[in-house]
């Protein structure tokens, strides 16, 4: 896989994890939140595992659960928050590193129409506003709307 030039399969693990961490924000289906974490801590992780300051990693993770409309849950665990609530912090724990390129796994499966349409247009002005890539794996036809390109995979 080459990526902006660079061989990913002959880069070391090292190099591999850095480009991850640097390069790449995921949301995964199953949403992979820190259950001990708070809501905030949860999406500060990104931020702290680049080194950023603790209270400066909080401040920022704040603002992108403001975004996602969940500022008032970010003192909860992922325990106390609905699928839909899961999906919104590991949404903004994806892109509150502003990485280059931003994979989603059906970021919309567990929002109702409003909140997935809103998220999705969020996240596709987001993208729009920094130049990045985003790539959205999913069975929901209401987002194909905002895609520049669909590949349909088949059986």
């Amino acid at each position: 896989m080459i990526v902006d030039g660079t061989d990913l399969w002959k880069q070391p693990n090292d190099s591999i994890a850095d480009f991850r961490l640097n390069r790449i924000g995921f949301v995964f289906q199953d949403y992979h939140l820190f259950g001990r974490l708070t809501t905030a801590e949860n999406v500060a992780i990104p931020l702290i595992l680049k080194r950023r300051a603790w209270d400066d990693a909080l401040a920022e993770a704040l603002k992108y659960l403001e975004i996602v409309g969940l500022t008032s849950r970010a003192q909860l665990t992922p325990v106390k928050l609905s699928g839909g609530e899961q999906q919104r912090v590991a949404i903004a724990r994806a892109i509150v590193s502003q990485p280059d390129i931003l994979i989603l796994d059906e970021p919309t499966a567990s929002l109702d129409g409003d909140t997935g349409r809103n998220i999705i247009e969020f996240v596709k002005h987001h993208v729009l506003n920094e130049h990045r890539c985003i790539v959205i794996v999913t069975h929901d036809s209401r987002i194909f709307e905002y895609a520049d390109r669909i590949w349909r995979m088949a059986a």
